[in-house]
């Protein structure tokens, strides 16, 4: 089979699981190239269906070996199989190249300068905010975000055949689970990397914290000479890795040892205002129109980024007023009979905590928070299971769901929704269980007053309930 180290003669590409986000934004930047794109995918509404149709990019329904005609090259998903998809198999068989979304988007940025963005929350919405800065500042950059939308930049991918920048989301999960465990990222080779957070998230493939730890330390390793990590100096886990990294990088958060220190964090309703600060000299105030301290070091990893490449303050604080957030990432849904809804993505105990105190400052302590969770794997829920019933203080209400189980893994009969519901019990006073999320709406018509924030949550399906409870409200 031919190996493909270059895009110079790909003149079509095969998406296989093409709605997933990090897909769709690949899809659009083979797209801007002037490439053919088709896809498949199962027969789901997913949060990029829209993008797509605009796009004009169609798909066909499930995952055949007639789907595959023949394409250039074919990308693949980690999940319905991966590399053991009908379609990859097909297209071996064909002498079809194959690579995954992790090896197909390392390519793609390959003859550019990489901007990697890894952690286990926040990765996102910073890769967001930083493709907003450029944007909105004049500068030329490409951009894949594993996202549905970006608010107000439109499409999750871009590539941008002036500029010599791209921003890619950087994920340490397993490039084809059970036949290829190695990290998503390691086909990035990045001149600079920000890291939000290290957080143990896929025990299906990291054992630990420590094992999740030494693969970020492996990735870190990557850094061009010449390049930077850019790193939350706040996260216990981050600074243990700090250790052992021997190449330059800068710390922010709001510690006082960091390198970059964000200071007078004010917030009011609509917007967070706030200082950063360089080795004790300020370098400016800045304004966000996202809630939560998290979206706070977000900004600010964006915000030194930016500083090492040069852009003025005034673009930087251009592109973060224009900045309204991504798809699912605390989502304004819809206001009836003044009960907001919203949606979000925060599926790991640590992006919980954070969203929930996030809303609770945002709308004040006297506001009633109504959450509805969806966890998502049972791999996850299992090994966190004590954290998670200890993520929800922030909330007045919390009504939990059946788990939404990953197309990666197999059903665990010892752990459950309803196994989640208890052990949230046991430390607040209002949890209730409800196996099929499409019954929630009518819980929500029983008990929601006037003036409630409900907020969707989970990395799963959770938010196609949104306009059934609009409408029961």
């Amino acid at each position: 089979m031919n190996k493909i180290d270059s895009l110079n003669n790909i003149h079509s590409i095969h998406f296989t699981g093409i709605k997933g986000v990090g897909m769709t934004a690949l899809a659009c930047c083979a797209q801007d190239l002037g490439i053919k794109v088709s896809g498949s995918d199962v027969n789901d509404v997913f949060v990029t269906d829209a993008i797509l149709r605009k796009r004009k990019i169609k798909w066909l329904t499930d995952f055949k070996a007639k789907n595959v005609n023949h394409p250039d090259l074919l990308i693949a998903t980690g999940a319905h199989g991966g590399l053991a998809n009908p379609e990859v198999t097909e297209a071996k068989k064909k002498n079809i190249p194959v690579m995954t979304h992790g090896e197909a988007l390392g390519l793609f940025m390959k003859k550019k300068i990489g901007i990697s963005v890894c952690g286990v929350g926040g990765k996102t919405t910073t890769s967001a905010i930083l493709a907003t800065i450029f944007y909105f500042g004049g500068i030329h950059s490409s951009y894949a975000v594993g996202v549905g939308e970006i608010f107000p930049l439109g499409a999750p991918g871009h590539y941008d055949k002036k500029g010599n920048l791209f921003i890619a989301e950087a994920d340490e999960y397993a490039n084809s689970i059970g036949i290829d465990n190695r990290p998503r990222f390691f086909w990035q080779n990045p001149k600079f990397i920000i890291c939000t957070n290290i957080e143990h998230d896929h025990p299906d493939v990291y054992k630990d914290i420590h094992n999740t730890q030494k693969t970020f330390l492996k990735f870190f390793q990557k850094i061009h000479k010449n390049g930077y990590l850019i790193i939350n100096g706040d996260n216990p886990h981050n600074l243990e890795v700090l250790k052992s990294f021997s190449g330059p990088f800068y710390t922010y958060g709001t510690g006082e040892n960091n390198d970059w220190q964000i200071k007078n964090i004010k917030r009011k309703k609509g917007k967070n205002t706030f200082s950063v600060y360089f080795k004790g000299k300020q370098i400016g105030n800045f304004k966000i129109n996202v809630p939560g301290q998290f979206n706070i070091l977000n900004a600010t990893a964006a915000i030194v980024l930016s500083r090492i490449l040069n852009i003025p303050i005034h673009k930087i604080k251009k592109g973060l007023e224009q900045f309204r957030g991504t798809k699912r990432r605390f989502e304004f849904i819809g206001k009836k009979n003044n009960t907001k809804i919203y949606d979000d993505y925060a599926h790991h105990p640590t992006e919980i905590k954070s969203t929930l105190k996030a809303a609770r400052n945002w709308f004040g302590k006297n506001k009633r928070i109504i959450v509805i969770f969806q966890s998502h794997t049972y791999s996850r829920t299992k090994k966190l299971l004590h954290q998670f019933a200890q993520s929800f203080s922030d909330a007045n209400k919390i009504i939990i769901t059946k788990i939404y189980a990953s197309a990666r893994e197999k059903k665990d009969p010892q752990i459950s929704g309803a196994i989640l519901a208890k052990e949230i019990a046991k430390y607040h006073q209002r949890v209730s269980f409800v196996y099929n999320p499409h019954k929630v709406p009518k819980l929500i018509k029983k008990i929601g007053q006037k003036e409630d924030i409900i907020i969707t949550m989970g990395a799963g399906d959770i938010w196609k309930i949104n306009k059934k409870i609009l409408a029961t409200l």
